[in-house]
């Protein structure tokens, strides 16, 4: 399950050439992914096992796990493209007529297509570059590791080429075609013009360019792609080869090992039923009292989140354990809506969130530092969430409410123990440094996995290979935009401008405050249209060395960074979190609008809070 909106409509495909089409292509590619998947967790448990048990560590770990961490990836997102489960942008797509629409449509996939193609040469060389780099410890060529970027370059240009034929007119594509073509002509034209222009090229290529493909519904890391493209290709003499070369940094990083591992770990919760053991216990505590249930959805979005790392996945476990009794007592469906989906926003800084795996991994700060903070953080956003719905919930209905006995409570407290453990495992020992976030990723999942069969019910194979494969396909695209979006960051920071904009922010009256106003603002207006990886990786490494130069601890930045991303992303008429939370409620957008905007508020006002008052966030250091 994705964090952004999906196709527009689901297009007619005859199911026997799909099933032909799995059967010789996309299974080996899934079983292949899965296998990895597995292969990757044991890898992690040996070497965790090996250094903490028998104080042995394993050198050669750290270079297999690396290896067929890009190999996951790269099929990943070409199965991704398979299953339309690339992150992308549809809002704006809805509000063309059927016939525009159309040719839009057909535009994205072309579009794709022909960042694909343009980068499957350069990866390739940059695969032959990389033969003559031999590995430390296995003594291998590096090739056998970035060869899965050409290889997976190749199978999403076919697949995307085969949807692209299968479900478009080709004169919608061949309409498609001739405008980028025509487009591409342009730009070569106007190279002298580039040329004289400075940093208006940023405005051309890294804004227009992206803007552009974005409102069409290109899959966001092909976005980011095709920007950075036109404008190494356009403005510079800089190769092809070495924006590879930064997708190939901003998807290896070993930090990020954890993310497809917490992806899966947020899969078993729901396949176990484990949030919905930590709901029923919670209802039982507090369920009888005024607002009762809304403290127990937000407190239910905080524990859950600490273990699947998903807003998508604590929306979907919490909405439908309380809805239909919260509509029994009389709450309006549009202010559940507005409660889910502040209560999520409220929650992404409870580890294990993978944006801050992600937020550590290109910002350079400490996971631990995060995960430490994050939840104190979350507790002061839950705090003014939890007053505000005291007050909404004045008319409640509570006479045929009674108080749950005590041994009701006992039962489901000690069903819902196992469950509640995890969140403070995963925070203690990754912010105590007994060990990594890719290491406690890998121990939750096993814990995850032993607890789930033997006290809340089996995973059967065929359930846990599908979990699998689901991992590897969002993994990818969420590498995929990391990679695009760091070698986009990357172009940014080589024009200058990145030091242009520090000493302006430095130079504003008011100092950090300034600041963090500006980031503020800035952050919930790309939460709005962006999911938050590929705003923080765009911005993280412009914004966090001003920060640092200003005074702000880089963990006090990170917490006002997060919240404020979070904010835009659930602040409609825009923000994509909000369309998710009223399709998992089955509410409709127009009805919820109006009833989210004083939960946005009472976000707002905690962030300030946060963001004036730095020991919040740095306290627990």
């Amino acid at each position: 399950m994705t964090e952004l909106s999906q196709a527009v409509a689901a297009p007619v495909i005859d199911q026997a050439d799909a099933q032909r089409h799995r059967a010789r292509f996309i299974w080996p590619l899934e079983v292949v992914a899965a296998g990895l998947l597995v292969a990757i967790i044991l890898l992690l448990l040996t070497g965790v096992t090996s250094r903490y048990v028998f104080s042995l560590p394993i050198v050669w770990i750290d270079e297999a796990t690396s290896t067929s961490f890009l190999w996951l990836a790269m099929l990943g997102a070409a199965l991704a493209i398979d299953r339309n489960e690339h992150l992308r942008l549809t809002l704006f797509i809805g509000m063309f007529p059927s016939r525009p629409r159309a040719v839009v449509e057909a535009f994205a996939l072309v579009a794709a297509a022909v960042f694909l193609a343009a980068m499957l040469y350069p990866a390739i060389d940059y695969t032959m570059e990389e033969s003559y780099v031999s590995t430390p410890a296995l003594n291998i060529a590096n090739s056998w590791r970035v060869s899965a970027i050409p290889f997976g370059i190749a199978t999403m240009l076919l697949l995307t080429l085969r949807y692209a034929l299968r479900i478009c007119a080709p004169r919608d594509l061949l309409l498609a075609a001739l405008a980028i073509g025509a487009s591409a002509v342009v730009f070569w034209l106007m190279m002298p013009v580039f040329k004289a222009l400075g940093y208006g090229n940023i405005a051309v290529f890294l804004v227009g360019v992206v803007v552009v493909c974005l409102v069409a519904g290109v899959p966001i890391a092909f976005c980011f792609g095709l920007g950075t493209l036109c404008f190494l290709t356009f403005t510079t003499t800089v190769p092809t080869l070495v924006m590879i070369g930064r997708m190939d940094e901003g998807m290896s990083s070993l930090i990020l090992l954890s993310v497809p591992v917490f992806v899966l770990l947020g899969c078993i919760l729901d396949a176990t039923g484990m949030g919905r053991a930590i709901v029923d216990f919670l209802g039982s505590l507090l369920g009888h009292i005024r607002a009762g249930l809304s403290y127990v959805l937000l407190g239910s979005l905080f524990l859950v989140s600490g273990i699947s790392g998903s807003k998508v996945s604590d929306m979907a476990t919490v909405a439908p354990a309380l809805f239909p009794e919260m509509k029994r007592r009389g709450y309006k469906p549009k202010e559940l809506i507005a409660l889910l989906a502040t209560g999520a926003a409220m929650a992404e800084t409870v580890p294990p969130s993978i944006v801050l795996i992600v937020l550590g991994s290109v910002a350079g700060v400490s996971i631990a530092g995060l995960f430490t903070s994050g939840f104190l953080v979350a507790m002061v956003l839950l705090l003014v969430l939890a007053i505000l719905a005291r007050w909404r919930a004045r008319g409640e209905l509570l006479e045929a409410v009674q108080r749950a006995p005590l041994s009701v409570i006992g039962k489901t407290a000690l069903v819902a123990a196992p469950a509640l453990v995890l969140p403070f495992i995963i925070r203690s020992a990754v912010g105590g440094g007994v060990a990594t976030a890719t290491e406690v990723s890998t121990i939750a999942v096993l814990y995850a996995m032993v607890v789930g069969i033997v006290l809340y019910g089996g995973i059967g194979w065929r359930t846990f290979y599908g979990m699998l494969v689901e991992t590897a396909a969002l993994s990818g695209a969420i590498l995929m935009i990391l990679g695009t979006a760091l070698a986009m960051a990357w172009a940014l920071t080589q024009t200058g401008f990145a030091n242009q904009l520090a000493l302006w922010m430095q130079s504003l009256p008011g100092g950090w405050i300034s600041f963090m106003a500006i980031t503020i603002v800035v952050f919930v207006i790309l939460g709005c249209f962006l999911e938050g990886l590929p705003a923080i990786v765009l911005m993280a490494p412009l914004m966090f060395p001003i920060a640092k130069k200003l005074g702000i601890h880089d963990v006090h930045y990170a917490m006002v960074v997060v919240t404020s991303m979070n904010i835009g992303l659930m602040a409609p008429p825009i923000g994509i979190g909000f369309y998710i939370a009223c399709k998992i409620g089955n509410v409709s957008p127009d009805e919820a609008m109006g009833a989210i905007w004083p939960y946005l508020l009472a976000l707002i006002i905690g962030l300030i809070v946060i963001a004036a008052v730095p020991a919040i966030s740095t306290v627990l250091l």
